[in-house]
């Protein structure tokens, strides 16, 4: 019976704003047709110097999200892009017949407001308007209740009224502006230059990833949504490039939750001369400036926990972390049979009979990375799991490469990047096989790219960094929905 009451309300509510806008349109008023309006101030301009502006005549424009009509006076806010600010309507001053228009403007309506700034008597900085245009007409009431977890799916759904009601999720969207800014600026200052690589692409490497696959007509081939920027920012370091990064998006389909949605933004780099440590340093450097582009402190809160991005980083093998965390050394086991007896031992999962490199990957993602709050340099990866990274000298199973952790989550991936061509394609070989095996996550043979490799690339340090978990860290935010305006969702059920 309630429901049917609500929508019984609503049906009569949107009667009478679509009736209001008739009215308007037969009155030769149709604010639809208004194609600009004379905005010289905005709310914060006008909080802010608000000394320097009293008295003074402006002009401002944005969304009614409250309203009081009272007889001859009557109180309103308007929401522009950074803040609100208090309208204050006089019929003495309006005008009779202006006064009963504004009087009939519903909240969720757009207006443009000129009138002078001045101080109510309960202290409120205002503007005392001597003319209201309406805008744009909302025909669609906002929602009085908002938040909850109940309305999460929508509010995704729907970021604009999210937007709307919930100016917090907006300074979210400030702050990631910020830091894709300061990646930037940091990056641009250390002689790096920004460039551009295909997005689609004929074969899909530099990760272990699913794609997405589309057909191009003209060529009539298949080709791939790129899962990671790495191959032609490489070529570029082959083509005497010595510092390139990109910041864009990939695409992999794969499965959505809290940490992954199928497409996301990446920041990569790639230096010559310089190897896996060379980026760990840089790394710590680049957190610690965008954090203090955002909050003004290397020191952070993330769900209640305290993040010191200001101290010097831990640093730990892959091995050494799964020996302290699981008590299993598996670098002292000789062979793959052995390293799946002590697994089992340790209570890690695993099917078939994996190598002994595959068993301590497992052991990590199992056992310790979880428990990586404080940013952690993960380094010396197993080979299986890394084919585009320079093997560790003196060993013939670990390469050079570290992930960055903090909260429990990775942000960042390094390589010393593999140069040697031969090697290079023998692990593509090893990748192809796999694929054909079923694993449609492996690498596929990319022949340019040993192409490229065989006219020579220098030493090189290259990284990747998820620009969406950042902003997560950085603005603390549980899900990489709240940092992406439009993520994906899963069409809704009629």
């Amino acid at each position: 019976m309630e429901q049917q009451e609500n929508t019984q309300e609503l049906s009569e509510i949107l009667r009478v704003r679509r009736d209001k806008l008739a009215a308007l349109k037969e009155e030769g008023r149709d604010p639809y047709e208004i194609t600009t309006f004379d905005k010289t101030h905005s709310s914060v301009d006008i909080i802010g110097n608000f000394d320097a502006l009293e008295g003074s005549t402006v002009s401002v424009a944005g969304r009614i999200i409250s309203k009081r009509v009272m007889g001859k006076a009557s109180f309103f806010h308007i929401m522009d892009g950074r803040g609100k600010i208090q309208i204050y309507a006089r019929r003495d001053v309006m005008g009779d017949e202006p006064y009963a228009e504004y009087k009939r403007f519903d909240i969720g309506d757009i207006v443009g407001v000129t009138g002078e700034v001045f101080k109510t008597n309960a202290g409120e900085i205002s503007v005392k308007s001597h003319e209201v245009v309406l805008l744009s007409k909302s025909l669609l009431p906002l929602p009085e209740k908002w938040h909850g977890l109940k309305d999460t799916d929508l509010r995704y759904r729907q970021r604009y009224v999210d937007l709307i009601v919930n100016p917090d999720v907006k300074d979210t969207f400030y702050a990631r502006s910020k830091i894709i800014k300061g990646i930037r600026d940091f990056l641009d200052e250390q002689g790096y230059i920004e460039v551009e690589t295909p997005v689609l692409q004929p074969s899909a490497g530099g990760a272990t990833a699913r794609p997405f696959i589309t057909h191009h007509n003209t060529l009539d081939i298949d080709m791939y949504l790129r899962i990671a920027t790495e191959l032609h920012l490489k070529r570029l370091i082959v083509g005497g490039f010595e510092r390139v990064y990109e910041i864009g998006r990939i695409f992999r389909n794969e499965g959505m939750d809290p940490k992954h949605n199928p497409e996301f933004t990446t920041v990569e780099l790639y230096q010559a001369y310089t190897d896996y440590k060379g980026m760990m340093d840089l790394c710590e450097k680049l957190f610690r400036y965008c954090a203090k582009q955002v909050s003004g402190s290397d020191v952070i809160t993330y769900q209640g926990t305290q993040i010191n991005l200001g101290a010097p980083w831990k640093r730990l093998t892959m091995n050494d972390a799964v020996k302290e965390y699981a008590g299993v050394d598996f670098a002292a086991c000789k062979t793959d049979e052995e390293a799946r007896a002590l697994a089992k031992q340790a209570g890690i999962a695993f099917e078939g009979e994996p190598s002994r490199g595959m068993l301590l990957n497992e052991a990590f993602e199992q056992k310790v990375e979880e428990n990586l709050i404080q940013p952690t340099f993960i380094c010396d990866y197993p080979i299986e799991v890394s084919p585009l990274a320079k093997k560790k000298p003196g060993s013939d199973w670990l390469v050079e490469r570290f992930e960055l952790f903090i909260t429990g989550r990775e942000l960042a991936n390094a390589f010393s990047e593999l140069n040697d061509p031969d090697d290079q394609r023998a692990r593509f070989m090893d990748q192809v096989a796999k694929r054909e095996a079923g694993d449609d996550e492996a690498n596929m043979m990319d022949e340019d790219f040993v192409t490229a490799l065989e006219y020579a690339m220098p030493p090189t340090g290259g990284m990747g960094i998820g620009v969406d978990r950042m902003v997560m860290l950085l603005t603390d935010c549980f899900s990489i929905r709240d940092v992406l305006l439009f993520p994906t969702m899963k069409p809704k059920s009629e």
